[in-house]
This record gives structure tokens, sequence and C-alpha cells, in this order.
């Protein structure tokens, strides 16, 4: 270590007086390391950033407070390589190695540092690796971060900090996660790989951190890392730039190249003409005029699509009678392209959208402001602006693609302007080529979708579509409006419609009347998905599972008409209070008491307990009952010819009570699965409902195509993506019980995050430009040239 150094790394260890060392109860003592170790991290010659290390393979004692889940290490001391931990993901849906200290560490005294790994991958597929940090106050912070196959590279979380601090200021700019964006650009450069952030509390209780945990889920492979040298580092000084400048003209990263970024409109034309020259609209295989199996058996042919078993396996069956598979992308449409710009107008200058009662803000148009509005303009944030190298004038021929969000699900600000780069990409596109571009783009979109070979249009396609007579669609709606509401506890998306409340039916009929107008009965609509991930409740504790019980029968049921149900099913079935009290050991007064609002908690008496979480149960099934059945009924009477696709469940929010109601009157369940694939350990259900699935949603990223958020599923690179689509699409085939899939989505959300949540995610098969990514393309080509084959094993 030269001088300058040695100088610089004494003065920052002297800052930090007070950093522990593993286990150490005293909080006053400084990690002694010398300036020699080689476990000291360097990143530039002005730093000098080791501070302490939390695991050293070499070292036996740290081998102690390694704990494994379905995991299993080894250390080969001889090279010093680290700990190799083997993930047996392929038989259990969750694999981990926990570092868990005898004595939790204590890193208060730190303000401003991250935790550092280095980690190779040995193995044969990338690796997902999720970190989850906890602390005693039961608080855990999750991000993950893809591990290419190969050598070993360090990668890091901030724990302290830059975008986590309470406030950071610079010339009176907060640099924080109000940024709105899923995931920050990195806040220094450097090769070192950082963490992307997901969910939990971003900052810790750092005087208590309990755990330390790499983990896979839901994986199709075992897999395999080798981790060493788990090191806290200060944090380098922060680029103050890191959120300015972000966005190119064409809503690209601006400070970043990579594979397809156009730098220039005749650029942005010459990949056009390159893929129209190959675009024909013909199938890719040989097809039904619907997208069936042209070449397997024909069964009868009713004129719609309709569900049939196969040799064992569910299908659906196209209106000629042809057996079909459901392949296809989610959100074809603008609604969800554009991004808050930091610009918003007096609320008097705006008018409400017209579609509003029966569309939710973020399935709407780009929704402009009128030009009258224009002159009110006001920066309502600086950072937000300060993201774009260009926004046009509102009076230019780009500025059209400026819209405005009334409302959204998270974010910095509550409404205000929005843009949508794709939208204008499209328009510099093919505004030459056809007097409509939307029209061209709508005809390009067909075109890919069979030289693909997608079957169908997925979920939140534009109704625009519904009568293009060459793919297939699925149809959509939301139930919104003025009923009452119920809670979950963890509302994720919104209140829980009072399914009891009779506008709860009226809302139910409207929104079905307004698909209907917009399907025409045609044989091209294959289902209708209503509503989408509604929080009936999640799996990890029974409050939570029976929450919408729990909440619910606290209120009052003469305002409440879900609770009104509740209480006339327990009168129903103990008819006395003094039975109720005796099973649920409770005293309540009378059933005049129950129904106004009861202390739901559970008796400390097992027994009672379990009968109350059975009769929780019983109402929770009845919830569900009420509101499958309402939707059905409202199904029925618009839409009879046409398959219920249900609610679209996440596995976090699917409790068995609600699935099971569901199947009394959905034709096929939908699932949306975040996952590698389809995990046999989590889906056994299935064989118990013996019911036609649909995947309604799924994805994988990764961060080599200029975004900061590969999404909810994380790939190595373009053409790790392409492999691991492929992957989870065979587990779909070769499922008897699914009859589809839908990938989420046509194109990646917008690089500063979509305008409703933030979202900003490589999850398209086309980026912002409109520019398909070519392993994703040719990895669907493939999948879908023997897709049939495969299913019903006519290889």
């Amino acid at each position: 270590m030269n001088v300058k150094k040695t100088v610089l790394f004494c003065a920052v260890m002297a800052a930090l007086s007070g950093c522990s060392a593993s286990g150490s109860d005293d909080n006053t003592d400084v990690a002694v390391v010398s300036p020699n170790d080689k476990h000291i991290n360097t990143q530039s010659d002005e730093q000098a950033l080791g501070l302490e290390t939390i695991f050293d393979a070499s070292q036996a004692d740290a081998l102690q407070d390694v704990k494994y889940t379905n995991a299993s290490g080894t250390v080969n001391n001889a090279s010093n390589a680290g700990l190799t931990v083997t993930f047996h993901g392929k038989s259990n849906i969750n694999s981990a190695v926990d570092f868990v200290p005898r004595v939790p560490w204590d890193w208060s005294k730190l303000n401003d540092f991250n935790i550092a790994f280095d980690i190779s991958n040995p193995g044969e597929h990338s690796v997902q690796l999720f970190l989850n940090i906890s602390d005693t106050n039961g608080d855990t912070y999750t991000r993950s971060v893809s591990v290419p196959v190969g050598g070993q590279k360090t990668y890091y979380a901030k724990m302290a900090g830059h975008d986590l601090a309470k406030s950071i200021s610079d010339s009176k700019n907060e640099f924080n996660f109000t940024s709105g964006l899923r995931s920050n650009p990195d806040t220094w450069s450097s090769d070192d790989m950082q963490f992307i952030s997901l969910w939990g509390k971003k900052n810790l209780k750092l005087s208590g951190i309990s755990k330390i945990s790499l983990s896979i889920q839901n994986n199709l492979f075992d897999k395999k890392v080798t981790i060493n040298n788990i090191r806290l580092r200060k944090n380098p000084p922060m680029d103050t730039q890191y959120l300015t400048g972000v966005v190119d003209k064409f809503g690209q990263n601006a400070k970043r190249e990579f594979v397809g970024k156009v730098h220039s409109l005749d650029e942005l034309h010459k990949v056009r003409d390159q893929e129209l020259a190959e675009l024909d609209g013909k199938w890719n295989a040989a097809r039904s005029k619907w997208g069936g199996w042209l070449n397997g058996p024909k069964l009868e042919g009713t004129g719609h699509f309709r569900t049939a078993k196969y040799k064992g396996k569910w299908s659906l069956v196209d209106p000629d009678g042809y057996l079909y598979f459901a392949t296809g992308l989610d959100i074809i449409r603008l609604a969800n392209s554009s991004t808050m710009t930091g610009y918003d107008y007096p609320a008097s200058a705006l008018a409400k959208a017209d579609n509003a009662d029966v569309t939710p803000a973020d399935s709407q148009g780009l929704n402009r402001v009128d030009d009258s509005a224009v002159p009110l303009r006001f920066v309502a944030s600086k950072l937000r602006k300060d993201l774009f190298t260009w926004l046009p004038e509102y009076d230019e021929p780009l500025g059209k693609h400026y819209g405005y969000r009334t409302g959204v699900h998270s974010g910095p600000l509550k409404q205000g302007e929005t843009y949508s780069f794709y939208s204008a990409n499209l328009d510099r596109k093919y505004s030459e080529l056809a007097p409509d571009y939307m029209q061209k783009w709508h005809d390009v979109t067909l075109q890919r979708m069979r030289n693909w070979g997608f079957t169908s249009l997925g979920n939140w396609t534009d109704p625009a579509f519904y009568d293009n007579q060459q793919v297939p669609f699925f149809a959509n709606g939301w139930i919104i409006g003025d009923f009452k509401t119920v809670s979950s506890g963890d509302d994720f998306w919104g209140n829980m419609p009072d399914v009891f409340d009779p506008k709860f039916k009226e809302r139910a009929l409207q929104t079905v009347s307004v698909i209907a107008q917009e399907v025409k009965n045609t044989p091209w609509c294959v289902g209708i998905f209503i509503d989408n991930e509604k929080s009936f409740g999640r799996s990890e504790t029974p409050q939570s599972r029976y929450g919408i019980v729990f909440n619910t029968l606290k209120r009052d049921g003469h305002e409440v008409p879900t609770k009104a149900a509740f209480t006339k099913m327990m009168k129903n079935k103990y008819h006395s209070i003094e039975a109720l009290n005796s099973a649920w050991g409770k005293d309540i007064a009378s059933w005049n008491v129950f129904d106004k609002g009861m202390d739901s908690t559970l008796s400390p008496d097992p027994k009672s307990a379990d009968k109350q979480l059975e009769d929780y149960s019983d109402m929770l099934y009845a919830y569900a009952d009420k509101y499958y059945a309402t939707v059905d009924d409202a199904l029925q009477t618009y839409l009879p010819d046409h398959l219920y696709l249900g609610s679209r469940f996440a596995d976090w929010g699917m409790p068995m009570e609600v699935a099971k109601a569901a199947t009394k009157y959905v034709d096929v369940m939908s699932y949306n699965i975040y996952k590698e694939g389809l995990h046999p350990k989590g889906w056994e259900f299935l064989a118990d409902f013996d019911m036609p699935s649909i995947v309604g949603e799924f994805h994988i990223g990764a961060t080599d195509s200029g975004l900061f958020h590969p999404g909810l599923v994380h790939a190595a690179s373009q053409q790790d993506r392409a492999d691991m689509y492929q992957d989870y699409m065979h587990t779909i085939i070769d499922s008897p019980y699914f009859i589809g899939a839908h990938w989420f989505q046509y194109m990646d959300s917008p690089i500063t995050g979509r305008a409703y949540d933030g979202e900003n995610y490589n999850v398209g098969f086309v980026n912002v430009t409109d520019t398909p990514y070519a392993p994703m393309v040719k990895a669907a080509k493939a999948l879908h040239q023997n897709m049939y084959q495969r299913r019903f094993n006519a290889q």
C-alpha cells in the first residue's frame, strides 16, 4: 500500500471508529484490519474502503455461523476459493445459506456504507440470488441479483447513505427513492454489481443485524455459487448527477451503450426496414385459422373457444375443433407506456376521463390535457424533470404523446403529467409509411405475433385489436365504483370490494356490459379475465390468510354488508351466542354486540383458536363464493358464449378457500406466476382441482439493455433470459392442467418507471424504440414450432 493510501485508510478508520467486529459486545472498538490484509477492498487510488470482514471461508470459526436450508456447502482450503454452496432447488421451493452471528452485528456507527460479497458461479445455469438482511426488530430488506456462469465478481448492497438516506442534499436537491423508480441508477461507477432493490424496509436497525441470507426460490435446477470475503465497505462519494440527464430523446439510457441502442432517426428507420422485410404475416408453423394445431386431431367445433381433455391433458379447443394452446403477450396497448415527467397542472384545469367509471387510471389511454391548460403547467418535481435530456413542447408534432394521470398507486407524485416515449417512437417509425402510424403499429404487431408463433393477444390488449380476425384475443375488465369495501389488511392494489353490497352487483353488470360492447360476441375472443391479483389474503400467518374475516368482524354489520353476512352465518351455525362463546373462548354479550363489532383476535386456548380458524375459513370461502358467483352471473348475462377466466391469482394472494370457491364458477383458473417455472412442489393442488388453468403473467429480465431493473425474475443477459423463457414455457406445456401462458409484457417498462407505480423493468419482447429483442424472438419461434407436438407427445 502506498503512503497516500495508507494515510487515507487511517483517516477513514479513525472517522469510523466504533465499528465492531463480528460477534463483539463492545460497540466502541474498531475492527482491527492490517493495512496489508488481502480483504481490504480498494476501488481507486483515492479510497481504501475495507471496514470489517463478516465472513472469510478460510477461517474455520467463520463456518460455525453458517446455516443451511435445503442446501449444502464445501470449502476448498487449498485454493482459498471460498464457500461453495449447492442449492437443492430442483426438489425444494426454497434453498438458502444463512450467516447468523452468535451476537447480532452492530453497525450503527456507520452511516455511509455497503456490504460486499465476492461470488462466482461454477454451475451450469445463472443464479438469481436473493439477499435478505434482517434485524432484531423483525424487519427484512430483500434484494436480488443474477450471477452469471463464470468467474468471481464483487456484488454489493447499500446499507446506509446515498439513496437510502432519509435526506441527502446537494444544492437543495434530494436524492433518495422519491425518484419514483423501482430501482435507481447506480450512485457510483464501478465494475461491481449492485443487488437490485425488491421489497422490505430499506433502512434497517443497524445496531442489531441478526442474519444475512442468500437464497434461491422456485428454481427448476439445482444451482451453485461460491461465496467469499463478505465485508463492509465505505461508500465512495456519490455521483450527485446520477438522477440527472438519465433519458435520451428516444427514451433510452442516455449514459450507457448497449446492444440495440438507437442513436438517430436514420438508425431507427434502418432497424425498422430490416424487420419489416422479414414479416410476411404468416404463422410460423402449421396452424388452423385460429392458431390451433392444424395437423393434430379435430374435435367438435362449437363456433367459440371451449375447454376439453385430450390424452389426459386439459386443452382449449378452437371454434373449428382444433386443439389450441394459448401463448401471447400482455399489455399490447399504450396505457402503461407513459412515465411521470415531473410537471403538473392546477386541478381546476383538468377534466375527468370519460371512461373512469369502468377503467382504472393505469388502464386508461394517455389522456392528454386540453391545450387551454398548457399555459398553467408547472414543475411539481424538479428531480423527475431533470431525469430527461429532452421533452418536446406541447405544440410540436411529438407533443401529442403527452398524457396525464389523475391518480397513481405509488411514487413521488400523486398525479401529474406523463410522456410516452414508446408512443413517440411509433410516430417516428411509422408515420412516413402510413397516414395512421397507430394502424401501422397494429398491423406490424399482428404480423409479429403470427411470425413469432404466438397464438393469442394476452390480457390488457387494446380493444382496437378486437376485430383484427387474424389472432385470437383475451378480453378483460375491472369492477370499480362506489360500492362499499372491506380490507384484508394487505390490500396491495387497493381495498377489496364488499361483495354483499348490492352496489357491487350493479357495478359488475355495468363492467361486463361494456366488455360485451367491445367484444361484440366475436368468436375471436378466447375468454374474459375480470379483475387482477386481488388481495384475498396471504399465506404467512392466520391473520394474513383470513385478514378479510379478522378485519370485517370488527366492523358494524349495519354499515358493512359483508359483516352482516358473517353474523348471519354464525347465528345459523351456533344459534345462541353462548354456543359461539363456548366454541371460540369468547365472552360476547349478545348477537347485537357481535354484529356491532367484536374482538376477532384468536383465543389463547389452542382448541378454541382452532375452532375460530375453522369458522374464519368458512367465512372467507363464503366471501369468495359471493365474489365469483356475482361476476359469473354478470358474464352469463352479457357474454354467455365466452369463457370466464377468473381473476388471475397472485401466488401471494391465493388462500385455498378462495381458489376452491373460484373452481365452482370459472371455466379456466388463472394464476400470475413470477418464478423460473412451474415448480412441482408448489402446485400439487392442481391435481385436486383438476381444472384447466392458464398463466396470466410471467416475465424474465436482465440489465444489459440499459434499464436499471430486470423485473421480478432475473437473468444474466438477453440470451440467458431467452433460454429461461423456453425453460419456463416447457414446464407449462408439459403440465396436464395448463392450457396456455401469457408473458408480461409486450414492451419494456419506461426506464424512469411507468406512471402508475414506477415499474422500470426490462420485460419486453420489444424495447422502448419498438425494436424486438432478437434472442427472445428466436426463442419464441423455436418454442412455438413444436409446441403442440411436445404437449401431446407427438414428436
